[in-house]
């Protein structure tokens, strides 16, 4: 690997680094803080669950962050990274349990705007809903938990020794899911920028099972994650686990359980599949904040008991760390970006050009858009989404969502099946049809993802998606999983 590259990840590592040092806290902040296990024990037990839930369940809550802002360059993953990094790092060093997860999307709407992106107005509008249903969600959820919890154990009449070791155990098991659940969670946060500028390949170990490049880099930002644990966490663990509001080691174990229990709904992959085949309505996949969490279970056992023993002083801190870090980190990241471009000459991102040609326009009225007013720039290049979007405003009135359409349509994303490309192509998650109908393509290039789509749906009837509904949500999703899997494989730029 590039030594360039292996520098450029250092940021990612760097923000894997802080949200352990910080979001350990969420996890194990409770039981350390009340007494009931040791800091080096509680260290040992996140580490080793983060790590498992990045690699086995870390993929689901990527590709809301993909849709907020494709990053498709190094240096500029590196530089959104780093803003958020730095973020966090400020923020923990001030024994603030701030959010990740506002962190890099403050730093991915800061690429931006540096860029002249378009934000994605609906995967912003999903991200900022988690952000207010998180807490709220953490402290119902520890509300009822709490009341059962101290309803059984008032029948249970434990001896006060057996009830200590009970806590204890229950303290790490807690420990165990709720690290497990950061791990699948908010791996999305440390690498999630990284994932379309990938510099790892997949590999398959002795023919049993292919390890992803997504594995690959969410395994690197885990390991950053433990590391973050053992050095830096023991602080804001004090800070969640005392100075909010004091607890005992019931309390502390429904915190953790509750705040867990939240993380793991917004990113199993299994529990969406689950809910979409009975016809339920799915939990959407978005790497949530811990510490939203974890504080949100904290308050609703507070206001429970009265809310007299909550400190609201360290909660007001703590809202003010909140609400000032994605600004922060989306300026952290503008002012990077421009030294990195302007000063050290890097390319932090690959130029994404948008097309008004006669076939595209013809596409756009195919989709009932009315695009009589557009014949005065019928064949014009933009060279951002930002100058094509205020073209269309000057001309069409469009809602959000057909504007978002239009975008995608116009996007110039060249796709070539070149031999070459073809030889080095392994269909692993494809169907035997789906993976025919990609060679049949050998030869050909394509300016628009939509035409690659459509040129595969005319090959076979696995590439196609139909009519969206709650049983068919998960096959059209995979089906979409699958053509980004070709277009990346065979994009030229």
């Amino acid at each position: 690997m590039d030594v360039a590259v292996i520098l450029f990840l250092t940021s990612g590592l760097f923000l894997g680094w802080s949200l352990g040092a910080n979001d350990a806290a969420n996890v194990f902040g409770t039981a350390v803080g009340t007494g009931m296990v040791r800091f080096t024990k509680a260290a040992a037990v996140c580490s080793l669950f983060v790590i498992l839930g990045a690699v086995i369940s870390g993929a689901g809550a990527a590709h809301t962050l993909e849709r907020l802002g494709e990053i498709n360059a190094l240096a500029g993953s590196f530089a959104a990274a780093l803003a958020a990094a730095l973020t966090v790092y400020w923020m923990t060093k001030a024994g603030l349990p701030v959010s990740t997860s506002q962190a890099i999307v403050g730093a991915i709407i800061g690429w931006n705007w540096f860029t002249e992106s378009v934000t994605d107005a609906a995967a912003l509008t999903k991200i900022l809903a988690t952000w207010v249903a998180c807490p709220l969600l953490a402290g119902l959820i520890a509300a009822l938990l709490f009341k059962l919890t101290v309803f059984v154990l008032g029948r249970a009449r434990l001896h006060l020794l057996r009830l200590d070791a009970y806590t204890r155990l229950a303290l790490i098991l807690a420990g165990a899911f709720g690290a497990y659940s950061l791990g699948a969670n908010n791996i999305a946060n440390v690498m999630g920028v990284f994932v379309p500028v990938s510099p790892f390949t997949d590999f398959r170990v002795q023919d049993l099972f292919t390890v992803t490049s997504v594995q690959q880099l969410f395994l690197l930002g885990a390991i950053a994650i433990a590391v973050g644990v053992f050095t830096y966490s023991k602080r804001v663990m004090l800070t969640v686990g005392s100075e909010l509001l004091p607890l005992s080691p019931v309390s502390a174990w429904v915190v953790v359980i509750a705040h867990s229990i939240v993380l793991f709904l917004f990113a199993s992959e299994g529990l969406e599949h689950l809910l979409a085949t009975s016809g339920l309505p799915t939990i959407p996949l978005v790497p949530v904040s811990s510490s939203q969490a974890v504080v949100g279970a904290v308050l609703g056992i507070g206001l429970l008991r009265g809310g007299r023993n909550i400190h609201w002083r360290v909660l007001g801190h703590i809202g003010l760390g909140w609400v000032t870090t994605p600004i922060l980190a989306a300026l952290i990241c503008f002012v990077s970006l421009f030294f990195l471009q302007n000063v050290f000459n890097q390319k932090v991102s690959t130029e994404t050009g948008y097309s008004l040609s006669q076939t595209v326009v013809d596409r756009l009225a195919a989709q009932g858009i009315a695009t009589g007013s557009l014949n005065d720039v019928v064949g014009e290049e933009f060279p951002s989404a930002i100058r094509l979007r205020d073209a269309l405003r000057a001309r069409l009135d469009l809602t959000k969502d057909r504007e978002a359409a239009v975008l995608d349509t116009t996007r110039v994303f060249r796709v070539s099946f070149a031999p070459l490309k073809l030889a080095a192509f392994k269909p692993d998650g494809l169907s035997e049809g789906q993976a025919k109908a990609v060679t049949a393509l050998g030869g050909r290039s394509f300016r628009h993802k939509w035409q690659v789509a459509e040129a595969l749906a005319a090959l076979s009837p696995e590439w196609r998606t139909v009519k969206e509904t709650k049983l068919t949500k998960l096959d059209n999703k995979r089906i979409r999983q699958q053509l980004d899997f070709v277009y990346r494989f065979f994009h030229v730029e």
